[in-house]
């Protein structure tokens, strides 16, 4: 009888912490997961891959209980399981982070993570353990975050933080996390993955949702790879590597380095000089920027989020305000909004890709045909006269649009937020592309992108380039700088701290710029005069 025991307890240590066997998942006539099976072991961090649309969040929201899945089965630890909703997947020890966090804004910390999870009727016993508790966890997994913060006074980085924090609290031994690093900078994804190993170290399962293969390849023991709802493979990370997982992803071979002939620039077409701004609260987020672009090469600006690359590419696109000077092809533009619209700047040749694609790029709600026309609406072969637009026009546009820039699915009256966000990406660049800017502006242009449609954008920015357009380009991917620009200017706390040619530099050197150090020492902090700026090895392009 003891011999019985002692095969069940071996058994069970080696059961999966969780197993999906045959799970299908329909909406209408999408079949979004089909006849999925997969073995996530107990103690390891599992990555699973894909492109957008490849159905990866949908499965994982079937193991959360957001959605029932229509055939198949769960089982957490070796035990059969239902999970019709997610304080069902909680009790059975599992907590998700999503790529957009689910967090009261005007809250605390400290409310956000007892928030759903209160002992009784009175509140203050379950914030003076909460309290306790995250002391504990921030000590354990440097999760440190200030308790008392209100949610809309700290970074994404941050909030990401408190999500996994309520995961703990709630006691989960099995963490999901969609897209982690969709928000973060470079250097808080970094720090993700310390806490995600000192998790895996102290016995946590993790599933790990990203299409970033550097990320797969850091971090995972084991990754599977979904493609167009199937799961196409499972592999040892050690095994494999980001090459062979790309082709898997997409089902062909990928070029993961852009391909891409020296530039060959000539004149100036965008040229700042001196720019400033303060934001509402009189904070100066660009101290003196000095910068040009010429027609035929890239512009990288590279820098943690938040140095003022927004703030530039605002002033530029006539978003923001400014003091300076601003000249396209030798002539000025007028920065103090008398006529420093985003429609003036469009008539100078200037398109603009921003940051945010749902905030400032899309309509969400609108149709692609609509999407397509913002920001060009008064184009003579939009218009059927001078009072009415026509539809008819925009949608043959529109569709030969998606033609060239390969969105799918096809079909113009599709609503924007019904598209995944490689394809949304796609919308908003032929929309910008397509008009033959002498200047693109573009934020973020593969942020939340499938390695797919990655390679599909960075062909369409050499292109572009290749055929004597200036492109300004802001990425917080530092990768991404390296290999799709020409020349590289840093940013730091709203200040040029250099700038080098991309083939006579390195991660090191722009990480230590992007850090505010030069060859002489740390940027001047804001008390230093603006003057005592030093920017070294001027041999490099500086």
């Amino acid at each position: 009888m003891s011999g019985a025991s002692n095969n069940a307890g071996a058994a069970n240590a080696v059961a999966p912490a969780i197993e999906l066997k045959g799970i299908s998942k329909a909406f209408g006539p999408v079949q979004a997961n089909k006849d999925i099976s997969i073995r996530v072991m107990p103690g390891t961090i599992h990555g699973i891959i894909g492109e957008n649309g490849a159905g990866k969040s949908t499965l994982m929201s079937i193991l959360y209980g957001f959605y029932k899945a229509d055939a198949g089965k769960i089982f957490i630890n070796g035990n059969e399981t239902t999970i019709p909703d997610s304080q069902a997947a909680i009790g059975a020890g599992i907590g998700m982070v999503f790529q957009h966090f689910k967090l009261v804004e005007n809250f605390t910390v400290l409310e956000n993570v007892v928030l759903g999870a209160e002992e009784g009727s009175r509140l203050k016993p379950s914030l003076s353990k909460a309290r306790k508790l995250l002391t504990e966890l921030a000590a354990e997994y440097e999760l440190n975050v200030d308790p008392d913060k209100k949610i809309e006074d700290i970074g994404v980085g941050m909030q990401q933080r408190v999500e996994i924090l309520k995961a703990l609290y709630r006691k989960a031994e099995i963490l999901i996390l969609d897209e982690p690093t969709g928000v973060l900078t470079p250097s808080e994804a970094d720090h993700l993955f310390r806490i995600l190993k000192g998790l895996k170290d102290e016995g946590k399962t993790i599933i790990l949702i990203t299409h970033k293969l550097r990320e797969i390849m850091d971090v995972t023991d084991t990754v599977s790879v979904m493609r167009r709802g199937e799961m196409t493979a499972t592999v040892k990370t050690s095994e494999t590597s980001p090459e062979k997982l790309a082709e898997l992803m997409v089902g062909r071979k990928v070029l993961l380095q852009v391909d891409k002939t020296p530039a060959t620039p000539y004149a100036k077409v965008l040229e700042v000089e001196n720019l400033s701004v303060k934001d509402d609260k009189g904070v100066e987020r660009l101290k003196g920027v000095s910068l040009d672009v010429r027609g035929g090469e890239i512009l990288g600006i590279a820098g943690v989020s938040g140095n003022g690359q927004s703030e530039l590419l605002e002033v530029l696109g006539g978003y923001r305000r400014a003091k300076g000077k601003v000249r396209i092809n030798g002539e000025p533009i007028d920065l103090t909004g008398r006529r420093s619209d985003a429609q003036s700047r469009r008539a100078r040749g200037i398109a603009h890709v921003p940051e945010d694609r749902h905030r400032e790029g899309l309509v969400l709600d609108f149709h692609a045909w609509e999407n397509v026309a913002f920001g060009y609406h008064h184009d003579e072969k939009y218009q059927k006269s001078k009072w009415l637009m026509d539809n008819r026009a925009i949608k043959q546009d529109t569709i030969e649009k998606m033609e060239r820039f390969d969105v799918r699915p096809p079909l113009p009256a599709l609503t924007a937020k019904n598209f995944s966000g490689g394809n949304q990406q796609k919308i908003v660049l032929a929309r910008e592309i397509e008009r033959n800017p002498e200047l693109l502006l573009v934020g973020q242009p593969t942020r939340g992108v499938d390695i797919g449609a990655i390679e599909f954008i960075h062909k369409q920015l050499v292109d572009l380039r290749d055929r004597g357009k200036a492109i300004l380009l802001v990425s917080v991917e530092l990768d991404e700088i390296m290999s799709l620009a020409d020349r590289i200017v840093v940013m730091f706390d709203g200040q040029i701290m250099g700038e080098r040619m991309a083939d006579q530099t390195d991660e090191r050197e722009l990480g230590l710029l992007m850090a505010g150090v030069t060859d002489t020492g740390r940027v001047p902090t804001a008390d230093a005069p603006s003057g005592a700026l030093r920017v070294g090895n001027p041999g490099k392009g500086a």
